[in-house]
């Protein structure tokens, strides 16, 4: 089932891109089938991916979880080095290799720190609870990575982390004082951020009041707007999008959802939740199925990563939420997004597949707790 809703959207998001593309690709290089060869070529390297992760038994991702965690500190802290990273609209989040493809480590930090992450918790099942052995460590380690991708600036890409992480360290047995304290430092944190940087300001004004400035701060949300509100209740139809012609900035990355509504209505924006909150259901689950503490805690967590990245572009698109620039899994023009989410369902049906493989019973009895701690509703 996961496999087959995957399929769906990866489709879904080839045939988005085309039509969200070709104006750009036409214009920029000559080559209307730029952006869609490009899309193409990336979905099957990260099918690739996902085979080879489904195929691997997830038990052996425990042990090179810790190198996995170190990649990718050292591959967020390379984007920052000036001649290695790779600056685009303001902001350095990419490391070009020659004539390759950029690629984007932050993406690939997500899948890293879900791994780690729940190798650690899992290991530390009995001292989850403790200030000095669980809570200060997590705090530690989640704000390194959290301040490295903040420095690129990716505040969007921040976000989806930390809500990952605290919800792996809450259902993993935190205490809910922890809990508390944990949001209060993340909502501190955001709001310093949000008022000592121009451009994170300048977005919550434009959500705050769009209308006040329609050609300046708020022409983007704006015009996300008029794309969905374009396209009624069954759509313009598909490849008909009027606000992909320079209208809405980054139509065929974070903006895609926007061409969906328009070209595909109000049926096919709600058909696009629908297949999300049906993969949401399918990850959870696996993490239900799972036979030890560790497994449910990658299923966990990669579920929550896509649900949480999902969420949180709609409801910018949608101005439900402030806009922050980051991609729709499965459906954004990207390589580095696309490969990455792509592997992290491999890890997801690896737990499927292996869950009782190599499986110990303290293993069982850990992950019973996490089970009854999603059953009991603290999720």
């Amino acid at each position: 089932m996961i496999l087959s809703l995957v399929t769906i959207l990866v489709i879904l998001g080839l045939i988005t891109v085309y039509s969200s593309s070709f104006a750009i690709g036409h214009f920029e290089y000559g080559n209307v089938h730029y952006f869609l060869i490009r899309q193409t070529i990336w979905a099957i390297v990260g099918a690739g991916l996902l085979y080879v992760f489904m195929k691997t038994d997830y038990h052996k991702l425990r042990a090179i979880s810790p190198l996995l965690m170190l990649a990718a500190v050292v591959g967020l802290a390379a984007v920052l080095v000036p001649g290695i990273g790779l600056e685009r609209n303001g902001a350095t989040r990419w490391i070009a290799f020659g004539p390759l493809p950029p690629l984007q480590p932050s993406e690939f930090a997500k899948l890293a720190v879900i791994i780690y992450v729940s190798a650690w918790l899992s290991s530390r099942s009995r001292n989850v609870r403790s200030f000095a052995a669980s809570f200060l460590p997590f705090v530690v380690m989640v704000g390194l990575v959290a301040g490295l991708v903040m420095m690129e600036p990716d505040m969007g890409t921040t976000i989806v982390i930390v809500l990952t992480t605290i919800t792996l360290f809450f259902i993993a047995g935190g205490a809910l004082t922890h809990l508390v304290a944990l949001v209060s430092i993340g909502s501190v944190t955001a709001g310093f951020l949000i008022l000592t940087g121009g451009y994170r300001s300048e977005r919550l004004f434009s959500f705050i009041s769009p209308e006040s400035d329609p050609s300046g701060s708020g022409f983007h949300i704006l015009q996300l707007l008029i794309a969905i509100g374009s396209g009624g209740v069954t759509g313009l139809g598909v490849g008909a999008s009027r606000q992909k012609f320079f209208y809405v900035p980054g139509a065929h990355t974070d903006g895609v959802f926007a061409i969906i509504g328009e070209e595909m209505g109000f049926i096919g924006a709600v058909a696009v939740l629908a297949l999300f909150a049906f993969f949401i259901y399918r990850g959870l689950r696996i993490m239900l199925n799972a036979s030890d503490n560790f497994g449910a805690l990658l299923a966990l967590g990669v579920t929550s990563w896509i649900g949480y990245q999902a969420l949180i572009n709609i409801g910018g698109i949608t101005r439900t939420i402030p806009l922050t620039g980051i991609p729709l899994p499965f459906l954004s023009y990207g390589g580095s997004a696309l490969w990455a989410t792509m592997a992290g369902v491999g890890v997801l049906l690896s737990v499927s597949r292996y869950a009782k493989a190599g499986v110990t019973q303290k293993e069982r009895l850990a992950a019973q707790r996490v089970k009854s701690t999603l059953q009991e509703g603290r999720a």
